[in-house]
């Protein structure tokens, strides 16, 4: 999409769009915020100690009252939905084909997701383990909801939000947006891979290089597929198991993770 794209009509005058803008502000009010909050994440916990002897919680439990907790995990999963579907929106009529996240291919959608997602979920696992022995990143806990009967729910629906939360923002919108504005290819796959790597620095620095990496990846599939959907899948499959499998092992073996 390159040029100037006409936007609402106000007071009788065509609006032109201004795509650096749009994406300014949807990252403000999602991924880009959550970038900056992880790195006074990170700088917190520098000076705290040794980044291994610290933790960081993912999915945390939100109150110790069941009915309040299950709420505020839903509206957690539910509100930063509302960017996703925002820049969706801003993107323009017939967006769910344009960038392949309209069901069509569901076989391919599905396969390809399933490919990548084991072509990044082993390596991952191994710089992770590598990055806590090297104190280069805190040990993540995936899971802080406990036994509470709504847990797997839960984290399902979170893997689903952060895999379309990401994989819209920071892949579909962000090219869309940034090659409007007549970027060349490597400064957008760069911008989105430090971007994701960014938001993920809270973890350490492991978090961000192994996010930038899977960055990186997910830009050129998506460039050579033209598909989101094997993105989401992926990204889906990697959250589901990092979540899901950690709750459960939490509760067979109590004394094996933190």
């Amino acid at each position: 999409m390159t040029g100037v794209q006409l936007g609402d009509r106000q007071d009788g005058l065509l609006r032109p769009a201004r795509p650096g803008l749009e994406l300014l502000l949807v990252l403000g009010v999602s991924l880009g915020q959550s970038a900056v909050y992880s790195v006074l994440s990170l700088a917190d916990a520098l000076t705290r100690g040794p980044l291994n002897q610290q933790t960081q919680t993912l999915n945390p439990q939100q109150s110790d009252r069941a009915v309040f907790d299950l709420i505020e995990q839903v509206l957690a999963i539910a509100f930063p939905l509302v960017p996703v579907a925002l820049a969706l929106y801003l993107m323009g009529p017939g967006v769910l084909r344009r960038i392949g996240l309209d069901g069509r291919r569901p076989g391919f959608d599905v396969g390809g997701g399933v490919l990548l997602a084991a072509c990044i979920g082993v390596p991952g696992l191994a710089l992770y383990f590598g990055a806590v022995a090297l104190n280069l990143n805190s040990n993540v806990v995936t899971s802080g909801i406990g036994s509470q009967w709504y847990a797997v729910p839960v984290l399902v629906l979170s893997a689903l939000r952060a895999a379309l939360q990401e994989e819209v923002i920071v892949v579909a919108f962000l090219v869309d947006r940034l090659g409007a504005k007549g970027w060349r290819f490597w400064a957008i796959l760069l911008t989105s891979a430090l971007l994701r790597g960014s938001y993920h620095l809270y973890q350490g620095f492991g978090g961000f290089v192994g996010n930038a990496v899977m960055g990186v990846v997910f830009v050129l599939v998506y460039r050579r597929w033209g598909r989101l959907g094997p993105l989401v899948v992926a990204h889906f499959l990697l959250d589901l198991v990092s979540f899901v499998g950690y709750d459960l092992l939490k509760q067979l073996a109590p004394g094996l993770l933190p």
